[in-house]
């Protein structure tokens, strides 16, 4: 009953929009980058061994590396999806998008699969073991998931968890992503080197974004389930999980529709660096997931990410579909003028 409430009641009107962020771009960036030197210090060891073991087992990367996919959907829009808690919104949308690729944060398989969306590519960033079981969290108990994974695409960061490339049973291409540091840099590159790089921002929406526009050559990206913030139930993803428990320390920051939102500063800082490449890198950016804190500001929203309902950004889109019957049957009884 609360999750209908928080649906039902939510107000719809989008905060007025913004020329440019009220932050300079220099300082989104630093904002964006802040942890990077913590992370690398909890991670190089995992990245480097995960990177070897992969190698040893898949390699070598260059031989199933994202690079086959360059262009392969050239100026096709995306829709990328995170795995916020307003992706129970409007996921279920997606079942019947076409003329659009789909990319989707591993972590949302079980969600997306139940919903019978049709995924063209899961994408994977984190070096933890922690990865296999978010395949299933929140999902059926007694339904198999990996065994789902035999029709899906992995795109894979090369020090992935060696155990989540175990169990995963479709096909897996690799891409490497940029460190900060010299010493981990020559360290991998002594076991491959490896330069298929895809930049992220520290999070793995954020390679879903830049895998979209840098290899696949996608004109406009649709974001969904992009909420860098809980719901106002306090619910972190869109099933139940773990982080619901215990929110800890969080800030309190404005959201698209001006009210003000839980959030993390790591998540924060995340959305900062959306913000920071919607107003520094060409492109369309469509903000659809109806909720959360990507592109606002107390002041309002940044115009370089358009904030608009999933139905309406879909139809948008997909206009055409209308016709097919009658183009591809000109006898057909059922003719739609479409304006």
């Amino acid at each position: 009953m609360a999750e209908e409430i928080e649906l039902l009641s939510y107000p719809k009107e989008y905060q007025p929009y913004i020329d440019r962020a009220p932050v300079a771009p220099e300082q989104m960036y630093r904002n964006s980058t802040a942890n990077d030197k913590a992370t690398i210090n909890s991670w190089k060891n995992d990245w480097i061994a995960n990177y070897k073991s992969n190698q040893e087992k898949y390699g070598p990367f260059y031989m199933r590396s994202l690079g086959e996919l360059f262009q392969a959907h050239l100026h096709k829009p995306a829709v990328i999806i995170g795995s916020g808690p307003h992706l129970k919104r409007n996921a279920h949308l997606l079942k019947d998008a076409k003329g659009m690729v789909i990319i989707s944060c591993l972590h949302n398989f079980h969600f997306l699969e139940d919903l019978g969306v049709n995924v063209d590519y899961y994408v994977t960033l984190d070096a933890g073991p922690i990865t296999v079981e978010e395949v299933t969290e929140g999902g059926d108990p007694f339904k198999d998931y990996w065994k789902l994974t035999e029709s899906k695409t992995l795109l894979a960061y090369a020090a992935t968890h060696p155990s989540l490339l175990k169990k995963w049973r479709g096909k897996v291409l690799f891409f490497n992503a940029p460190v900060p540091d010299a010493g981990i840099t020559e360290a991998l590159e002594k076991i491959e080197k490896f330069n298929t790089h895809v930049s992220n921002g520290g999070n793995v929406l954020g390679a879903c974004m830049y895998i979209a526009k840098g290899y696949l050559g996608c004109s406009t990206i649709i974001f969904t389930g992009a909420s860098f913030s809980f719901d106002s139930g306090n619910k972190f993803h869109g099933w139940n999980s773990k982080y619901d428990a215990n929110v800890g320390h969080v800030l309190r920051v404005p959201d698209i529709f001006g009210y003000k939102a839980k959030t993390w500063p790591s998540y924060y800082n995340f959305a900062n660096w959306f913000n920071w490449v919607a107003e520094q890198v060409p492109g369309e950016y469509i903000n659809c997931t109806e909720g959360g804190v990507l592109g606002a500001y107390e002041s309002g929203n940044i115009r370089s990410i358009k904030q608009m309902d999933l139905k309406h950004c879909l139809e948008r889109f997909g206009m055409s579909e209308h016709l097919r019957e009658q183009a591809q049957n000109p006898g057909t009884d059922n003719v739609k003028i479409l304006f």
